[in-house]
């Protein structure tokens, strides 16, 4: 199986650290290097810094007259409300309401824009946008073009900066840089909640950009931490928290959606949805007792189900149990119910908590 899946430009460097590889949306990318291990991984982001080679997330480039305002009528999110060197969570939604994915825009004028989709869903949301496009509006998948390397951690500045990348620039804005004669765009952008940048770079040049990073000290982090660091933070992941049965209402990324534009996909079902209020919503729980809950567990209040839990790990952070779940909003559950995870045939009881479970430093 592993040989029909793709591979990063930096698989030999990870094989090479003794990491492990999983299936992520198509790709063998490594969950955690040898000697390090998720724990290890996951403290290193919260308390100095990590790199991540997410280099199977999508790329695609919209260019033409209009481009952003083209994107702008599909995407839910409102590139008004941001300028040229800013970024933008955002969501492809289908008419229903459903999310087909969720992704990052670098807005860099009217007429451009690049998008990071998920590596899984990065052909369908091409699709998609190539079908609508109006003449003049070219929409290009680049998914093996860039590599990217999310660099996280309360020392990640102080690291990019003394290999010359520009550091000092707001959240969700980026600049482009050089390093070792390779270009890159540096994004102040990441999916832990420490300080962080993604740094997007040509598939060739990722190599020696990854040995810059590790020659500085930077400790090479597989994606069992970055799951564990998102989960920690409550941040969805599409397939689990977000999908096209789960729309933006329900899993709290309405912050996501700019209500007030006059066209983007699914608008008419998602306000419909907003004005009647979601049937479930998702929901924060953490362990009270013994056990670490995982995705697909049920969730009940006494006999009745509440739903079920679409993420579940060990906070590394809190040292407990701590899930994601899509609940039922007809109980009327508020912060600090007592609720009880089937945990492999086991209940085990939880508390409903304000998500996120820890607090973010990404600011």
């Amino acid at each position: 199986m592993s040989a029909e899946l793709l591979h990063s430009p930096l698989h030999e460097r990870h094989a090479a650290l003794g990491a492990k590889f999983a299936a992520f949306g198509g790709w063998d990318m490594p969950l955690e290097y040898a000697g390090g291990g998720v724990l290890r991984e996951h403290a290193a982001v919260r308390e100095g810094v990590g790199v991540f080679d997410v280099s199977h997330l999508g790329k695609a480039q919209v260019r033409g007259a209009g481009a952003a305002d083209f994107v702008n009528s599909c995407l839910t999110n409102d590139l008004g409300r941001i300028q040229p060197g800013q970024a933008q969570y955002t969501l492809c939604c289908d008419s229903s309401g459903g999310v087909v994915d969720d992704l990052i825009a670098y807005l860099y004028g009217d007429d451009h824009v690049f998008l990071i989709p998920n590596a899984a869903n990065t052909a369908e949301v091409v699709r998609r946008l190539v079908e609508a496009a109006p003449d003049g509006i070219t929409v290009t998948d680049e998914h093996r073009s860039h590599a990217v390397l999310a660099v996280q951690g309360p020392q990640s500045a102080e690291v990019l900066a003394k290999l010359g990348l520009p550091t000092a620039h707001d959240y969700m804005s980026f600049e482009t840089a050089t390093l070792n004669g390779a270009e890159l765009i540096v994004c102040r952008t990441g999916y832990t909640g420490e300080h962080g940048y993604e740094l997007v770079v040509g598939w060739d040049d990722a190599v020696a950009v990854w040995d810059a990073l590790i020659d500085a000290g930077v400790r090479p982090c597989g994606l069992g931490a970055r799951d564990t660091l998102r989960t920690e933070m409550g941040y969805p992941l599409h397939g689990q928290e977000l999908s096209l049965e789960i729309s933006p209402v329900q899993a709290r990324s309405g912050w996501a959606v700019g209500w007030t534009k006059p066209a983007f996909w699914g608008r008419d079902a998602l306000i419909a949805e907003k004005a009647a209020g979601p049937r479930r919503r998702l929901t924060g729980l953490e362990i009270t007792g013994r056990g670490i809950p995982r995705g697909h567990m049920h969730v009940y209040a006494g006999e009745r189900d509440l739903g079920e839990t679409t993420s579940g790990t060990f906070s590394p952070t809190k040292k407990v149990g701590i899930a994601l779940a899509l609940l039922d909003t007809s109980a009327g559950l508020t912060e600090g119910d007592v609720v009880e995870i089937d945990i492999r045939g086991r209940r085990v009881e939880a508390k409903l908590v304000k998500l996120p479970f820890v607090t973010p430093s990404v600011r």
